[in-house]
Formats: structure tokens, C-alpha cells, sequence
């Protein structure tokens, strides 16, 4: 008697496990690395460093609808230069109210770039979520298409101080011998999250460079974007698990998801074999759940 009721208890709470399962919401994806191109719409800068072909809003929106995603961060493409044009474009042609936030492009050195940042942010509140600044060489520049500006000249603190008074994000795109420099000023300013991007580009960098990116883990509002494997050529496997043991499942978020339904399933698919050895609840975080804190909260 005592044994059938409790294979019966066994059984009842076995079922009441998988109905909870079955009632319970889907785990939210967010998006968090798209460029949007639409050179018919708004056409690229005239000194733009790439041209790619267009991937459009009304694109992207299939790629939203099949797979479901909750939210979808516009990374302002380097075509467009400091035009945010179709940025706004996209704001104002979401799919729902607040799916979007976008980050914006404008040359750091700049004096009148904290009041067009600031433009911005008021047309759209709340939307602008970083500053992205471009650092893919070790020689600055001071002039042509906005990158590789001097990390220690004094207006690029004052431009992160900017930024830190309207509560954005700086977002790095950078190759790792410029880790150093994203570290001392994130440090100046540790109030500030910091987002970088691309995993920091280690296959740009020397073993050496690439252990000060995962230093910068130390920093407690250093985020890293789990994105763009395609261009690393190393052993992919073992790079995720340095980046999961540097920076945990709470400060890891995904990008760079595809641009189609079936690039997307391959995506998600890699991203389970990759992180199998991470519980399901932090690939959840990494999925969505800490872009959802740290973009929509």
C-alpha cells in the first residue's frame, strides 16, 4: 500500500512538473547586435569605410517574427557615419511599442558631440542606449571615417563623461592591444557600463593582448558580447569556456543572431553546444535575460 501511493505521489508530482513546464513562457531572445542597411532609403556617407548590401528593417522583421525574439538592439553601422537617419527611421517603423533601442556613432573628439548626442536622446527617450566607439587599430587617427581616435586625449574623457551623464552605455569595438586604454577609462568612470563587443575580437590580437580583454572582467560593469565566432578560427569551444569563467553567466550577452530564420537556427543550435556545460537558467541569461536587465529594465 505504502509503496503504490508513493509511485503514485512520484507520478502526480511528475505530471504536475511537465504541466508547469508546458504552462510556463518561452525564454526571451534579444537581439542584441543587429546593423540595419537601407542605402535606397538613406544613403551611405560619402567617405563610409565599407558599403554592404542592404539588410532592411522590413528584413528584419521576418527574422523577429519566425524566431520570436522580445527585442532587438540597432548597432549603427559605420555606412552611415554619424547619420542616424534610418536609425530613427527604424524607431519609428518598429514592430511594437519599445521593441527597439539603438546605439549611436559620433566622433568621440568632436567638442559639439555630447550636444548631438544629447539631440538625440531627447527625440528618442530612453531608445539610445551607448555610444559606440570603433578602436580597430593600434595608430590613432585624427581625421576621415570615426575610429581610432586617441584613447588618451582629454576630449575623449570628456566625451565619456558625457555619456555618463545621460546614463549610456560606451560600447567597444576594438582589437585587444587596446584593452589597456578601455581600461583606464573605465576605471575613471566606473558608474559606466562598459559593452564589448565581439568577444574583443581575439583573433586580432596576441594571446598576451587577449588576456588583458578577459582582465577587464575584474571591472564590475564590464559586460562582454558573445558574438561574431565566425571570424575567430580558433578553438571555439575552449574560447567560451575562458569567456564564461572570466566574466560568469550574469555579465555575458548574445548577439549577432543571423539574418534569416535558417541563419538564426543555426545560431541558436551552436549557441546550445557551445554553453552545454552551462546551466539551462544562466543560458537563459546569456539568451536574453541579461540584455532584457540591462537594455529594458
Amino acid at each position: 500500500m505504502g509503496n503504490n501511493f508513493t509511485r503514485r505521489e512520484a507520478l502526480l508530482g511528475l505530471t504536475a512538473s511537465a504541466g508547469a513546464l508546458l504552462a510556463a513562457p518561452a525564454t526571451a531572445t534579444i537581439e542584441t547586435h543587429v546593423h540595419l542597411f537601407d542605402p535606397a532609403r538613406v544613403p551611405y556617407a560619402p567617405d563610409a569605410p565599407y558599403k554592404p548590401a542592404a539588410y532592411t528593417l522590413e528584413d528584419h522583421l521576418k527574422l523577429v517574427e519566425a524566431a520570436g525574439l522580445a527585442h532587438s538592439i540597432i548597432v549603427h553601422p559605420e555606412p552611415y557615419q554619424d547619420d542616424h537617419r534610418y536609425l530613427e527611421y527604424c524607431f519609428a517603423h518598429e514592430p511594437r511599442p519599445g521593441y527597439f533601442k539603438g546605439t549611436c556613432l559620433f566622433d568621440p573628439l568632436r567638442e559639439d558631440t555630447p550636444s548631438r548626442m544629447r539631440a538625440l536622446a531627447d527625440r528618442w527617450p530612453k531608445r539610445i542606449a551607448a555610444l559606440r566607439i570603433h578602436e580597430m587599430s593600434m595608430t590613432p587617427e585624427t581625421g576621415g571615417p570615426i575610429r581610432n581616435r586617441d584613447m588618451k586625449d582629454p576630449r575623449m574623457l570628456s566625451c565619456w563623461q558625457a555619456v555618463t551623464s545621460m546614463g549610456m552605455a560606451v560600447q567597444m569595438h576594438f582589437i585587444p592591444g587596446q584593452a589597456p586604454g578601455i581600461r583606464t577609462l573605465a576605471e575613471k568612470f566606473p558608474q559606466t557600463t562598459v559593452i564589448l563587443d565581439h568577444m574583443g575580437r581575439p583573433g586580432q590580437g596576441t594571446e598576451e593582448e587577449y588576456k588583458e580583454v578577459l582582465k577587464l572582467a575584474a571591472l564590475p560593469r564590464v559586460i562582454l558580447k558573445y558574438s561574431s565566432w565566425g571570424e575567430y578560427k580558433g578553438d571555439l569551444a575552449q574560447l567560451t569556456k575562458r569567456i564564461y569563467d572570466a566574466f560568469g553567466p550574469e555579465r555575458i550577452i548574445w548577439g549577432t543572431l543571423g539574418n534569416t530564420p535558417a541563419e538564426y537556427q543555426k545560431q541558436a543550435a551552436r549557441f546550445e553546444e557551445l554553453l552545454a556545460f552551462a546551466s539551462e537558467r544562466d543560458r537563459a541569461n546569456i539568451r536574453g535575460g541579461n540584455a532584457q536587465r540591462l537594455f529594458f529594465s
